[in-house]
C-alpha cells in the first residue's frame, strides 16, 4: 500500500498533469501547422481565408507555449502562458467549426472578395490577381475520413484545448 501511494504521490515530472498539459500545448498547434503547410506547399492545397484564421490562432498558441517551457512546470506563469495556448487553440477551433459548418453549407460565408492585394504598383497588383488562386471558404479542397480540413482542425483544437484545460485543473489540485 505504502509502494503505491509514494508512486501516486512522487509522479515523475515528465508525466505530471502540468507537463503533458503544457506539451500538448506546444505539439498540437506544431504539428497543426506542419500539416497546414505542408498540405498547401507540398499537397498543393491553398487555403482560403478562413484557414489563414485558423492558422493565426495556431500560431498564436505556439508562441505562448514556448513562453510556458520557459519556466518550472509548476510554476503560476508556465500555468497561465499554458491555458493561454489553450485558450488560443480553442480559437482555433471555434473557427474551424464556423469554417467547416460552412462548407457544409450550415452557415453563410462571406459574400465578398476576402483577399488583401499587397502591392507597389498598379501593374503589380494586376500581376497579382490574375496569378493569385481562386480559392473559396464553402469549397472542401479535401477529406479524410469524410471530414474536410476544417472539420479536423475543429475536432483536434477543441479536443487538444479541452485536455490541456483538465490537465491544467488537474495539476492544480494534486
Amino acid at each position: 500500500m505504502s509502494e503505491a501511494a509514494a508512486v501516486r504521490s512522487d509522479p515523475s515530472p515528465s508525466w505530471q498533469p502540468a507537463a503533458v498539459a503544457r506539451a500538448i500545448a506546444l505539439l498540437l498547434p506544431a504539428a497543426l501547422l506542419i500539416g497546414a503547410f505542408g498540405s498547401q506547399y507540398l499537397g498543393g492545397f491553398h487555403p482560403c481565408e478562413m484557414c489563414w484564421w485558423q492558422r493565426y490562432a495556431h500560431m498564436v498558441a505556439f508562441a505562448l507555449a514556448l513562453v510556458a517551457f520557459t519556466t518550472s512546470v509548476q510554476s503560476s506563469r508556465s500555468r497561465a502562458f499554458t491555458l493561454l495556448a489553450a485558450f488560443a487553440i480553442a480559437v482555433s477551433g471555434a473557427i474551424g467549426v464556423y469554417h467547416a459548418g460552412v462548407e457544409a453549407k450550415i452557415f453563410e460565408g462571406f459574400t465578398q472578395c476576402t483577399a488583401l492585394p499587397r502591392a507597389a504598383s498598379t501593374a503589380e497588383l494586376l500581376k497579382q490577381i490574375t496569378q493569385a488562386p481562386l480559392v473559396r471558404c464553402d469549397e472542401v479542397q479535401f477529406r479524410f475520413l469524410g471530414i474536410s480540413m476544417a472539420g479536423w482542425n475543429a475536432i483536434l483544437s477543441l479536443g487538444g484545448a479541452a485536455s490541456i484545460l483538465l490537465l491544467t485543473l488537474r495539476a492544480r489540485r494534486a
